[in-house]
């Protein structure tokens, strides 16, 4: 029987496997479960992905380049006659009020370069790709990769224990590191 030609396998391969990590988490991920959601023979995927971490990489990227492409269009859509830290705080309760399960998935697969060595060039790069968007806003690298450091705990503190922002604190904060 000849090959069926399906040119966008890889990709339906590398959106199961963020779906996969946004229902079940790392510990869920396997060649088998995103061959499963992916409705594709398991051969498939150790095809296009020969190790898991060969998929992570290629779902953070996906997953990166989705969350790069949003803070591009919030640096954008700055105002620059209004506070950097009110835009900032604006960005942040954005986030939070969009979809949650996505926003848990992307820091799992970020924090997922923690164990996983083949992963973590992926995460740091879009360290420094976020750090170099915000420096645009904040006038310098330093500051930019702080501000992006309290945007990380803001918003992980407030997924991991279901608290409200506060709201004052927050923009106390990014006005002691914005100046």
């Amino acid at each position: 029987m000849p090959r069926r030609y399906d040119p966008g396998r890889r990709q339906r391969i590398i959106d199961a496997a963020i779906t996969v990590v946004g229902e079940r988490g790392i510990g869920g991920l396997s060649h088998r479960t995103v061959a499963a959601e992916a409705d594709v023979p398991l051969g498939s995927t150790t095809y296009h992905f020969a190790t898991l971490d060969d998929l992570l990489v290629a779902a953070l990227r996906q997953v990166n380049a989705d969350w790069l492409a949003e803070l591009e269009r919030w640096e954008r859509g700055v105002d620059p006659d209004r506070p950097l830290a009110g835009e900032l705080l604006r960005l942040i309760e954005t986030l939070l009020d969009g979809e949650r399960v996505r926003l848990a998935l992307e820091y799992e697969l970020y924090l997922t370069a923690l164990r996983r060595e083949a992963v973590r060039p992926m995460a740091a790069a879009c360290l420094d790709e976020m750090a170099a968007l915000l420096a645009r806003r904040t006038g310098d690298l330093g500051t930019a990769r702080a501000v992006a450091a309290l945007l990380d705990g803001v918003i992980l503190q407030v997924l991991l224990t279901g608290r409200p922002l506060e709201r004052t604190e927050v923009r106390a904060a990014l006005e002691r590191l914005t100046g």
